[in-house]
């Protein structure tokens, strides 16, 4: 089976499961997120429920010598927390509180028929462009700053 075909089917059903516990509702979200004021608690059940298949599946599966579909585990190996991680997860946090979304219920909400998601994907596409050229800027800077300085003796 093509793993672009699993990868359709893995989204579609990642999709349904976003539309099923509502969170590709933005006011449902805005109201979980809202711990100071109405905080609406139900979202809880779907990251415990998240959480709780994610524990009891992975042990099982990372058991098996390679994944169903692929040839080999893409798992993450960088474990430390640095600034970049830090920085990351805050802009990430004030834009999911702003906009209500984050990626997966944003672009599932693109079914609704409404604007505030598809501002949203333009956000969201604007901002991965910026960073994209911002860190290519810095790794050209850097590559600048690194290369030896030709000198010719006369």
């Amino acid at each position: 089976m093509s793993q672009k075909f699993i990868a359709l089917l893995s989204g579609l059903l990642f999709g349904l499961g976003l539309s099923l516990s509502q969170m590709i509702d933005r006011d449902r979200v805005l109201s979980f997120l809202d711990v100071a004021g109405k905080w609406d608690s139900t979202l809880l059940f779907v990251l415990g429920g998240a959480v709780g298949v994610t524990l009891i599946t992975f042990r099982f599966i990372l058991r098996l010598p390679q994944p169903i579909f692929d040839n080999k585990f893409y798992l993450p190996n960088k474990k430390d927390i640095d600034q970049r991680l830090i920085i990351g997860a805050a802009i990430f946090g004030i834009g999911w509180g702003i906009a209500g979304y984050c990626p997966g219920p944003g672009i599932t909400a693109l079914v609704l028929g409404i604007w505030n998601p598809v501002l949203f994907i333009i956000a969201f596409i604007g901002g991965s462009l910026s960073y994209q050229w911002y860190t290519g800027k810095l790794v050209k800077d850097k590559s600048i700053n690194q290369q030896p300085i030709k000198q010719t003796i006369k």
